[in-house]
């Protein structure tokens, strides 16, 4: 059995839930209810808006585990029906949401296994947007990283179907509260068990016992979910050495940019995590293009955009990373670096923003600064601008080939 969970960020995420919608208004009961129809033992439950999701306490699934469909149904709530695939770290996560409801909801291992299910799926009409790998070359769709879409705004945990999984500590207490009532009615036990003495019972301590009942059963759910916290993770803390980053972003477009008969090269760009370069029909054909483009630029993926546009794709490998901030603050960055660009009479664009990241649980702001730029400078000489600084990262590098300029985008993050 595939185990059903995923990791992102180093977060496990459950998989592979049974949804149904809520009959009626407990969703615990249901809940309860509805396990005992099926065939398979499950043991955990999630509740979201009007469904619940049945989990077993197997294939890696635990209570106070969030479930990455509640997490990506609601990063993608202005959608009310959507089909999306994405690629993880152990497989293919296909989740179909169709008004409103969660219809499927798996981690499949095998690529053409994923992609064969994927299709059947996208048959059913009206979807208001599909999401894919690139890879899979699946009509009208669109490629978005699951990490993109999950960012541990975790909205519910799994959750124990049977009450008796809350733990030990509520039958304690719910024994010494029963004594405490004794003691303070002052009548033998016996007599709390004959008809006409119920009666008696002050109704503020039933109400009571239920209120203190209901609280150590939050409090036992929380101690599930704390379990679970991770520790906020700082993007300043992995990030590749800046002159190391330059160097690859200019090699991997110098492969990408080979001249093809027929085609003109429009610009390249590199990214965070490939590199791309997009071509334009000349007078070769799509032939031409896939016979010379093979063997000078092999292992690419091809997205033909039209019948005039092609966009070759490559990922980049990774780069060793490192803990990196810069210990000045935002506003004393954004100064030296306008002086720098105006020494150089350099055209570009800064800004100061705030970001906010979270675990889950708490959220911290950090400081950026953002950088746009132009210049003729090849991507190891223009990091130099940045050589006194830490915490520089050049998320973007673009050569436009009919300017003949590189485009850069780069961020500095501060105390």
């Amino acid at each position: 059995m595939v185990p059903q969970f995923i990791t992102v960020d180093r977060k496990k995420y459950a998989t592979g839930l049974f949804w149904q919608p809520v009959v009626g208004t407990n969703a615990n009961n249901y809940a309860r209810s509805l396990a005992k129809t099926v065939e398979k033992k499950y043991g955990l439950y999630i509740e979201y808006k009007n469904m619940v999701g049945l989990a077993p306490q197997r294939s890696g699934l635990r209570l106070g585990m969030p479930s990455a469909a509640v997490e990506i149904a609601d990063a993608l709530s202005e959608y009310i029906s959507f089909l999306a695939a994405f690629q993880t770290s152990n497989g293919f996560y296909i989740l179909a949401v169709r008004n409103g409801v969660i219809i499927y909801d798996k981690l499949i291992v095998a690529s053409e296994k994923a992609r064969q299910q994927y299709i059947e799926l996208s048959v059913i009409p009206d979807w208001g947007i599909l999401i894919a790998p690139e890879q899979w070359m699946i009509p009208r769709s669109k490629e978005k990283l699951i990490n993109d879409i999950l960012q541990g705004n975790i909205v519910a945990r799994l959750l124990p179907i049977s009450l008796l999984q809350s733990g030990f500590s509520s039958v304690v207490l719910i024994g010494l509260f029963v004594l405490s009532i004794v003691f303070i009615l002052r009548t033998p036990i016996a007599k709390l068990f004959i008809p006409n003495n119920v009666k008696q019972i002050d109704p503020e301590l039933v109400e009571e016992y239920k209120k203190q009942i209901e609280e150590k059963k939050q409090e036992l759910e929380q101690q599930y979910i704390e379990e679970d916290i991770t520790p906020i993770v700082y993007p300043y803390d992995y990030l590749p050495d800046k002159n190391q980053r330059a160097e690859l972003c200019y090699k991997a477009i110098g492969f990408l940019m080979q001249p093809i008969s027929g085609w003109n090269q429009v610009y390249t760009k590199c990214d965070e995590d490939s590199v791309s370069a997009t071509f334009s029909r000349a007078y070769g054909t799509m032939n031409d293009f896939y016979n010379v483009g093979k063997d000078i630029i092999p292992g690419v993926t091809v997205q033909e955009v039209s019948d005039n546009e092609i966009i070759v794709k490559a990922k980049l490998p990774k780069l060793d990373t490192i803990s990196s901030v810069e210990e000045r603050d935002s506003g004393t960055v954004v100064r030296d670096v306008i002086t720098i660009f105006q020494l150089l009479n350099n055209d570009f664009e800064i800004s100061s923003v705030v970001d906010t990241i979270s675990n889950g649980v708490t959220t911290e702001n950090i400081n950026v600064v953002e950088i746009a730029a132009s210049s003729k400078l090849i991507p190891s000489e223009f990091i130099q601008i940045f050589k006194d600084f830490e915490g520089v990262y050049m998320t973007s590098v673009v050569w436009n080939v009919k300017t003949r300029v590189w485009n850069y985008e780069i961020i500095i993050y501060t105390k």
